[in-house]
């Protein structure tokens, strides 16, 4: 009897339920307080199309009572008139997100109802002490007709207790997707197995589907977002040159080299990297610097990595910066 192929081979075949989400816009904004040119935008928004991409997170959906307008760019706030002169009422089966956190948007009066918005998914970021806020968010945008995800932030910081808790709550909401978001790059692979499998045992009954949003601390976030997918995460995130907040996100260039699907193609994102991304690294910097392996393997906020790095004349001080980090920690 021939074995079947899936049972010795399974990284030759594909899921078609698995989605791609790219976040290229929404976390890579952070590294540039999301002023991206409507150019840049459209430019990833149509390779998104092309490459047969199924999510788009074009940015936030922030409070301008806590975020002033004259200091973020478009891509922070996300207001309909702005998005859709980019995509105008995006006529492709490619799906828009916008993030929302906890504690930082106006949710309550900023949220349009579905049929007035060209966006499809709203994604709630939370801390762990906001997952009742969260659950409220969640609940209002799937009354407005949204599809929804919880995207519990620094589990790698959460106890155990306080993991189970928020996924017992976050498992009554009508969210579709609940993601394990590795907000340091402080997890390694086992530690990504254990948290995908306990997110799918609140999330699977109930018919949800886990997520994976990795950063790159510790170069972990490709090898972490497959380890994620062996184990069942259906819901992939990953940006353009891997770009995101300090050490940056997932590449997409290697999540599509990897995935199997036929639907994806690779060459526009190699022509997105060669027109956009490449010329981006000369104004700002991203990637998996010392500094942010240090952060990562102390599982900190890379808030002090960041900053030590604006000063090019202290960035190669890495002793220093670790010294000051262990005594801090």
């Amino acid at each position: 009897m021939t074995p079947d192929p899936k049972d010795i081979a399974p990284w030759i075949t594909y899921r078609p339920e698995l989605k791609v989400l790219d976040c290229t816009v929404r976390d890579g904004g952070l590294v540039n307080d999301h002023h991206f040119s409507d150019d840049f935008v459209k430019a990833l928004y149509h390779t998104c199309v092309e490459a047969g991409i199924d999510y788009m997170e074009i940015g936030y959906k922030a409070s301008k009572r806590v975020f002033q307008r004259d200091r973020f760019g478009t891509w922070k706030f996300c207001d309909e008139d702005d998005v859709r002169r980019v995509v105008g009422d995006n006529p492709t089966s490619l799906k828009l997100a916008a993030m929302m956190d906890a504690g930082k948007s106006d949710w309550k009066t900023d949220l349009l109802p579905k049929d007035r918005s060209v966006f499809d998914m709203i994604r709630v970021a939370f801390y762990v002490h906001q997952t009742v806020e969260a659950c409220e968010m969640i609940k209002a945008a799937h009354e407005k007709g949204y599809e929804t995800s919880a995207n519990l932030m620094a589990v790698s910081q959460a106890t155990e207790v306080e993991i189970e808790q928020c996924l017992e709550l976050v498992a009554e909401t009508p969210a579709q997707v609940v993601v394990v978001v590795d907000s340091f790059g402080a997890l390694y692979t086992e530690q990504i197995e254990r948290l995908v499998k306990k997110y799918l045992g609140y999330a699977k009954e109930r018919g949800k589907e886990v997520g994976i949003h990795a950063h790159n601390n510790q170069q972990l976030a490709f090898a972490n977002t497959i380890e994620a997918i062996i184990h069942g995460a259906n819901r992939v995130d990953a940006s353009m040159g891997g770009l995101g907040r300090g050490a940056g996100n997932c590449p997409m260039e290697l999540l599509i080299g990897f995935l199997r699907n036929p639907k994806f193609r690779i060459r526009p994102i190699y022509q997105f990297l060669q027109d956009w991304i490449e010329p981006l690294r000369a104004e700002v910097e991203w990637g998996p610097y010392v500094q942010y392996n240090i952060t990562g393997q102390l599982n900190l906020h890379p808030r002090a990595a960041i900053e030590a790095r604006k000063n090019p004349e202290d960035r190669n001080k890495y002793v220093e910066f670790y010294d000051r980090v262990t005594a801090e920690s």
